[in-house]
Protein backbone atom coordinates (compact mmCIF):
# COMPACT_ATOMS: atom_id res chain seq x y z
CA UNK A 1 0.00 0.00 0.00
CA UNK A 2 1.46 3.37 -0.99
CA UNK A 3 2.46 5.83 1.70
CA UNK A 4 1.05 9.31 2.15
CA UNK A 5 4.30 10.68 0.73
CA UNK A 6 3.75 8.63 -2.44
CA UNK A 7 0.27 10.10 -2.80
CA UNK A 8 1.64 13.61 -2.30
CA UNK A 9 4.36 13.08 -4.89
CA UNK A 10 1.88 11.67 -7.39
CA UNK A 11 -0.54 14.56 -6.88
CA UNK A 12 2.28 17.10 -7.21
CA UNK A 13 3.41 15.46 -10.46
CA UNK A 14 -0.15 15.53 -11.81
CA UNK A 15 -0.47 19.19 -10.84
CA UNK A 16 2.80 19.95 -12.65
CA UNK A 17 1.41 18.24 -15.76
CA UNK A 18 -1.73 20.35 -15.62
CA UNK A 19 0.26 23.55 -15.03
CA UNK A 20 2.23 22.90 -18.23
CA UNK A 21 -1.02 22.29 -20.14
CA UNK A 22 -0.56 18.55 -20.64
CA UNK A 23 -3.44 16.88 -22.42
CA UNK A 24 -5.50 13.94 -21.16
CA UNK A 25 -3.81 13.46 -17.79
CA UNK A 26 -4.66 10.05 -16.33
CA UNK A 27 -3.60 8.13 -13.26
CA UNK A 28 -3.77 4.35 -13.51
CA UNK A 29 -3.74 2.31 -10.30
CA UNK A 30 -2.04 -0.92 -11.29
CA UNK A 31 -3.14 -4.31 -10.02
CA UNK A 32 -0.53 -5.45 -7.45
CA UNK A 33 -0.81 -9.08 -8.58
CA UNK A 34 0.15 -8.15 -12.14
CA UNK A 35 2.67 -5.41 -11.51
CA UNK A 36 5.39 -5.72 -8.93
CA UNK A 37 7.08 -2.88 -10.77
CA UNK A 38 5.16 0.11 -9.45
CA UNK A 39 1.82 1.17 -7.96
CA UNK A 40 0.72 3.88 -10.39
CA UNK A 41 1.20 5.15 -13.91
CA UNK A 42 0.78 8.86 -14.55
CA UNK A 43 0.10 9.22 -18.27
CA UNK A 44 -0.26 12.41 -20.29
CA UNK A 45 0.66 13.83 -23.64
CA UNK A 46 1.88 17.14 -24.97
CA UNK A 47 1.16 18.93 -28.22
CA UNK A 48 4.81 18.77 -29.38
CA UNK A 49 8.26 17.62 -28.32
CA UNK A 50 9.17 20.90 -26.64
CA UNK A 51 6.06 20.74 -24.48
CA UNK A 52 6.86 17.15 -23.51
CA UNK A 53 10.31 18.20 -22.30
CA UNK A 54 8.79 21.19 -20.47
CA UNK A 55 6.29 18.91 -18.72
CA UNK A 56 9.00 16.53 -17.52
CA UNK A 57 11.24 19.41 -16.47
CA UNK A 58 8.41 20.88 -14.40
CA UNK A 59 7.65 17.53 -12.74
CA UNK A 60 11.31 16.99 -11.89
CA UNK A 61 11.79 20.53 -10.60
CA UNK A 62 8.64 20.56 -8.46
CA UNK A 63 9.21 17.16 -6.85
CA UNK A 64 12.83 17.98 -6.11
CA UNK A 65 12.03 21.42 -4.71
CA UNK A 66 8.99 20.44 -2.65
CA UNK A 67 9.92 16.92 -1.54
CA UNK A 68 13.60 16.42 -2.30
CA UNK A 69 12.66 13.50 -4.58
CA UNK A 70 14.53 12.79 -7.78
CA UNK A 71 13.65 10.14 -10.34
CA UNK A 72 15.63 6.93 -10.40
CA UNK A 73 15.89 7.18 -14.16
CA UNK A 74 14.62 9.22 -17.08
CA UNK A 75 14.38 7.71 -20.54
CA UNK A 76 13.56 9.22 -23.92
CA UNK A 77 14.19 12.88 -23.18
CA UNK A 78 16.36 13.36 -26.25
CA UNK A 79 13.70 12.16 -28.74
CA UNK A 80 10.88 13.56 -26.55
CA UNK A 81 8.19 11.38 -28.13
CA UNK A 82 7.82 9.10 -25.09
CA UNK A 83 9.54 10.28 -21.93
CA UNK A 84 9.50 7.94 -18.96
CA UNK A 85 10.34 9.08 -15.41
CA UNK A 86 10.70 6.38 -12.75
CA UNK A 87 9.87 7.48 -9.19
CA UNK A 88 9.61 3.86 -7.92
CA UNK A 89 6.08 4.16 -6.44
CA UNK A 90 4.82 5.65 -9.69
CA UNK A 91 6.07 6.05 -13.24
CA UNK A 92 5.36 9.13 -15.35
CA UNK A 93 4.80 8.63 -19.09
CA UNK A 94 4.76 11.77 -21.23
CA UNK A 95 3.85 10.96 -24.83
CA UNK A 96 3.41 12.76 -28.09
CA UNK A 97 -0.20 12.33 -29.23
CA UNK A 98 0.77 9.89 -32.02
CA UNK A 99 2.93 7.67 -29.80
CA UNK A 100 0.27 7.55 -27.10
CA UNK A 101 -2.31 6.36 -29.61
CA UNK A 102 0.13 3.83 -31.07
CA UNK A 103 1.34 2.25 -27.82
CA UNK A 104 -1.93 2.56 -25.89
CA UNK A 105 -0.77 1.86 -22.33
CA UNK A 106 -4.36 2.13 -21.15
CA UNK A 107 -5.27 -0.79 -23.45
CA UNK A 108 -2.28 -2.86 -22.36
CA UNK A 109 -3.12 -2.45 -18.67
CA UNK A 110 -6.76 -3.53 -18.76
CA UNK A 111 -6.76 -4.61 -15.11
CA UNK A 112 -5.63 -1.13 -14.02
CA UNK A 113 -8.26 1.26 -12.73
CA UNK A 114 -8.30 4.91 -13.73
CA UNK A 115 -8.29 7.23 -10.75
CA UNK A 116 -9.22 10.88 -10.94
CA UNK A 117 -7.02 13.45 -9.30
CA UNK A 118 -9.90 14.51 -7.07
CA UNK A 119 -10.43 10.92 -5.87
CA UNK A 120 -6.72 10.51 -5.14
CA UNK A 121 -6.71 13.81 -3.27
CA UNK A 122 -9.71 12.68 -1.18
CA UNK A 123 -7.96 9.37 -0.43
CA UNK A 124 -4.86 11.26 0.70
CA UNK A 125 -6.89 13.50 3.01
CA UNK A 126 -8.63 10.47 4.52
CA UNK A 127 -5.29 8.75 5.09
CA UNK A 128 -3.84 11.85 6.77
CA UNK A 129 -6.95 12.20 8.97
CA UNK A 130 -6.70 8.54 10.02
CA UNK A 131 -3.03 9.01 10.89
CA UNK A 132 -3.82 12.07 12.97
CA UNK A 133 -6.54 10.22 14.88
CA UNK A 134 -4.12 7.37 15.65
CA UNK A 135 -1.42 9.73 16.86
CA UNK A 136 -3.85 11.73 19.02
CA UNK A 137 -5.10 8.50 20.62
CA UNK A 138 -1.51 7.46 21.35
CA UNK A 139 -0.69 10.82 22.92
CA UNK A 140 -3.89 10.74 25.00
CA UNK A 141 -3.07 7.26 26.28
CA UNK A 142 0.50 8.32 27.03
CA UNK A 143 -0.77 11.31 29.01
CA UNK A 144 -3.09 9.13 31.10
CA UNK A 145 -0.60 6.41 31.98
CA UNK A 146 1.93 7.16 34.73
CA UNK A 147 5.49 7.15 33.61
CA UNK A 148 7.63 4.37 34.91
CA UNK A 149 11.10 5.22 36.00
CA UNK A 150 13.84 2.97 34.89
CA UNK A 151 16.42 1.52 37.24
CA UNK A 152 19.05 3.91 35.90
CA UNK A 153 16.83 6.90 36.64
CA UNK A 154 16.15 5.60 40.14
CA UNK A 155 19.87 5.17 40.83
CA UNK A 156 20.70 8.64 39.53
CA UNK A 157 17.91 10.16 41.65
CA UNK A 158 19.22 8.32 44.72
CA UNK A 159 22.76 9.59 44.08
CA UNK A 160 21.49 13.15 43.76
CA UNK A 161 19.56 12.83 46.99
CA UNK A 162 22.63 11.49 48.82
CA UNK A 163 24.79 14.29 47.46
CA UNK A 164 22.25 16.92 48.45
CA UNK A 165 21.86 15.62 51.99
CA UNK A 166 25.62 15.29 52.53
CA UNK A 167 26.16 18.79 51.18
CA UNK A 168 23.51 20.18 53.55
CA UNK A 169 25.01 18.43 56.55
CA UNK A 170 28.45 19.76 55.67
CA UNK A 171 27.12 23.29 55.56
CA UNK A 172 25.52 23.19 59.05
CA UNK A 173 27.40 25.31 61.55
CA UNK A 174 28.99 23.35 64.32
CA UNK A 175 28.69 24.75 67.84
CA UNK A 176 32.08 25.83 69.18
CA UNK A 177 33.26 24.64 72.55
CA UNK A 178 34.19 27.42 74.80
CA UNK A 179 37.09 27.33 77.17
CA UNK A 180 35.13 28.97 79.93
CA UNK A 181 34.13 26.83 82.85
CA UNK A 182 30.49 26.13 83.17
CA UNK A 183 28.76 27.88 86.00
Amino acid sequence: MPSTESYQLLLAAAAACEDKKAEDVRILALDPSESGLTDYFLICNGANQRQNVAITDEIELRLKRDFGATPNSIEGRRQAEWILMDYVDFIVHVFSAEKRAFYGLERLRKSATTISIAALNAELKAKIAATRVKSSKKSAIAALTPRKTTAAKTVSLAKKTIRNTSAKSAKKPVAKKSNKPAK
